[in-house]
């Protein structure tokens, strides 16, 4: 393991990636699908509930995150957990833009994105409950919106929609990236641990700096991140970005 200070280079392929889609107080995003496209096609019977929204507004959540990482370590405020939990959500939202562009056929590419329209909208209900919240009038709520979606998938023969897990996603787009599932999965179970604030990641993933002795006989170890095991999330992240980006491009361009 590195006993270095934090050097992050292996950082800046990913950074430099990132920095190149920044605009005018945004990120530039992917573009609308041509309407003669693929990724168009797919998306023609789902009405609001097209791929390519999901798609979009996921890759651009998976560059801010990875942006605030950019600005954290050109701050020089870099600790044992942030560089975790940040790529750790830049890894989801990019596989989670392949997985919706890489099923096997196109029935399968529509059931991914209502599936995924589906639980997103059951998560909406659950806020609306938890706040009281109720749409303006003409507005529909998310557990209405939820059973349009179900109806539609019924009406276009997808079979009843279940929802998609993290773990499922990303084993998935991983092989559609040229990556290994299971390294791409280790990568982002140790990333979960520090954003669950679990205990064994600082025993798996972090390197033991420095040791204080307390009065009552108590040592506290201080931490760092370990640049060895923090690499392969970042490699994986700027992987499935390139990726992301060219699938998109290819599907949304070309009839």
């Amino acid at each position: 393991m590195s006993t270095q200070a934090f050097n992050g280079a292996y950082l800046l392929p990913l950074f430099h990636a990132v920095e190149q889609l920044r605009g005018e107080g945004a990120y530039r995003q992917l573009p609308q699908p041509a309407p003669s496209s693929r990724l168009a096609a797919d998306d023609a019977p789902l009405g609001p509930y097209a791929a390519a929204h999901l798609i979009r507004v996921s890759y651009t959540a998976g560059l801010a995150h990875v942006d605030a990482l950019r600005r954290l370590t050109l701050a020089g405020e870099i600790d044992p957990t942030s560089p975790w939990t940040l790529l750790r959500g830049a890894l989801e939202n990019f596989a989670t833009g392949l997985w919706l562009l890489s099923g096997s056929d196109r029935t399968e590419r529509r059931r991914r994105a209502l599936s995924l329209w589906d639980e997103d909208m059951r998560n909406r209900h659950q806020h609306e409950q938890d706040t009281s919240h109720i749409p303006a009038p003409g507005g529909m709520t998310g557990a209405q919106r939820r059973a349009e979606i179900r109806a539609l998938a019924d009406q276009l023969g997808l079979g009843p929609l279940t929802a998609p897990r993290t773990n499922q996603i990303l084993s998935q787009a991983a092989p559609a990236a040229g990556l290994t599932a299971v390294k791409v999965s280790a990568a982002w179970r140790a990333a979960s641990g520090f954003a669950h604030g679990r205990y064994w990641p600082n025993l798996r993933v972090t390197q033991p700096r420095a040791a204080t002795a307390a009065d009552n006989g108590v040592h506290t170890i201080a931490l760092v991140i370990d640049e060895d095991q923090h690499r392969p999330l970042a490699d994986h992240c700027h992987t499935l970005l390139q990726r992301l980006q060219d699938r998109y491009l290819a599907r949304a361009q070309r009839s």
